[in-house]
């Protein structure tokens, strides 16, 4: 929809009052003018069908907009993405179901402002699976003020969703706190820094997590060789020329030749060997 999409775009100079002029005086479409424009569009690509129909929902785009301004984004910004969704519902709107454009569509326009106010509201996303998603829009119209939810709200929020009470306090401090930068503003006083880094230890080097990690790696490495020692000898061969030999690595080509077999008689043997490996590994 590339090129209906450009044709569809207001001038840059455009201001939000000019936009709301356009759409609140675009024509209101009587349903068999819009099924018959909608025909147009889907069967002979016909873009100015296409632009009739988008200016003709453009007043919905603003009023779908207005409801999330209490999210703190430019609604000019809100718009746009509205238009997006409602341009996506136009290409794939069927006139044929029997259902109105605005019915179809406003669940696109919805769906792109979602999104975007997700991805906007804070720097980090508060919200990435679909049920915290759910819980961080309705979480915002639940609250009856800036304050912190009561206990009462939080488990009656918590009961209609069907989620843990936890799960609420947790969104609910997630939208209530501020973003802070990692390293916090530079400066020569000593003044007591609230940003993370002033506070959160380095666990790089934490003794703990050295010695887990060491452990780790030695229990791996004595596993590995246990395992390739348990081989027979050209499996093992293979093995240790095509992956342990740091300096110089065996082609498949390279261990048919030695050996007298096909390359992908080697890789047989390779895999194979690798397989009786990862199960003594796994034991």
């Amino acid at each position: 929809m590339s090129n209906t999409v450009n044709a569809l775009t207001l001038p840059q100079d455009a201001n939000l009052s000019g936009f709301l002029k356009v759409a609140n005086s675009a024509p209101v479409l009587s349903a068999e003018h819009e099924a018959q424009l909608s025909r147009q569009y889907r069967d002979h690509d016909d873009v100015n069908a296409a632009r009739e129909l988008v200016l003709s929902q453009l007043r919905h785009v603003i009023h779908v907009a207005k409801g999330f301004t209490g999210y703190g984004l430019p609604v000019s910004d809100l718009i746009q993405e509205g238009n997006i969704g409602l341009m996506k519902a136009v290409k794939n709107f069927d006139p044929d179901r029997g259902i109105r454009l605005v019915s179809y569509a406003v669940h696109w326009i919805k769906a792109e402002i979602y999104e975007y106010v997700l991805k906007n509201w804070k720097i980090v996303k508060v919200a990435t699976t679909k049920a915290q998603r759910k819980l961080f829009f309705n979480l915002r119209k639940a609250r009856k003020s800036l304050s912190t939810m009561t206990e009462q709200e939080t488990h009656d929020l918590a009961s209609n969703l069907d989620v843990p009470v936890k799960t609420v306090r947790e969104m609910e401090l997630r939208m209530t706190s501020s973003d802070v930068a990692f390293d916090g503003r530079d400066s020569d006083d000593d003044e007591f820094s609230t940003s993370p880094s002033a506070y959160l230890p380095d666990m790089r080097y934490n003794p703990e997590e050295v010695v887990s990690k060491t452990e780790t790696s030695h229990n791996n490495r004595e596993a590995l060789y246990a395992a390739i020692e348990g081989l027979d000898s050209r499996s093992k061969n293979i093995l240790k020329r095509r992956w342990l030999d740091e300096d110089n690595k065996a082609t498949l080509h390279d261990l048919a030749a030695e050996y007298g077999v096909s390359a992908e008689r080697i890789r047989q043997i390779e895999k194979r060997a690798m397989e009786k490996m990862r199960g003594q590994i796994a034991l």
